[in-house]
């Protein structure tokens, strides 16, 4: 049976608490690596800077133009290349501001520390940011979606890159989720 299948047979509360289940699964899987990919378990720390300049700069201000070019290509291309089997829609549709805020937050927190913390700063850049891809694999026969997937997960490695924190990275793909999650709330 297909995913899209699946996700319309569940109730809306039964795939948020599949969403948080997986997502949690995420992050206690980047805990259990860490203790054994770094050397000392405190090396978290280094990556965890609340730099206001490199937040903002890195994280509010990119995430902010990710967003708007997201919807405004929602309004010129049809709709048709957007659909990803419903997931989105039936994970946000239904949902207040506040899950959609809690959603977001913990799919940013666990994708990043897994991706990000662990991942690409044992592996590299080209490797978490091709392994974040393949996790959305719902995307991968949906040209428009992959391609955006693309640009966000290498996006996301560049500025993990560029400043060594993963606060940018949770933020930046914090406010991609919940903006575009409330995008999809209100869209016809």
């Amino acid at each position: 049976m297909k995913q899209a299948e699946l996700i319309k047979k569940m109730s809306d509360q039964e795939l948020k608490k599949q969403l948080l289940f997986s997502q949690s699964l995420f992050f206690i899987l980047s805990i259990i690596l860490s203790l054994f990919l770094f050397p000392k378990f405190s090396n978290w720390f280094m990556y965890l800077d609340v730099n206001v300049k490199q937040i903002i700069y890195y994280g509010c201000i990119p995430a902010i133009i990710v967003v708007l070019i997201e919807i405004v290509l929602h309004y010129i291309i049809p709709r048709r290349f957007f659909d990803d089997g419903g997931i989105n829609e039936k994970i946000f549709k239904n949902q207040s501001i506040v899950s959609i805020f809690v959603i977001a937050l913990v799919v940013a927190i666990s994708e990043e520390f897994l991706f990000r913390g662990v991942i690409q700063t044992t592996f590299g850049y080209i490797f978490a940011s091709s392994l974040f891809i393949v996790i959305h694999f719902r995307y991968l026969t949906k040209p428009v979606l992959l391609t955006l997937i693309i640009l966000i997960s290498f996006l996301l490695g560049y500025l993990f890159e560029l400043t060594g924190n993963l606060i940018v990275t949770i933020i930046f793909h914090f406010i991609v989720d919940f903006l575009l999650g409330i995008f999809i709330k209100y869209s016809k």
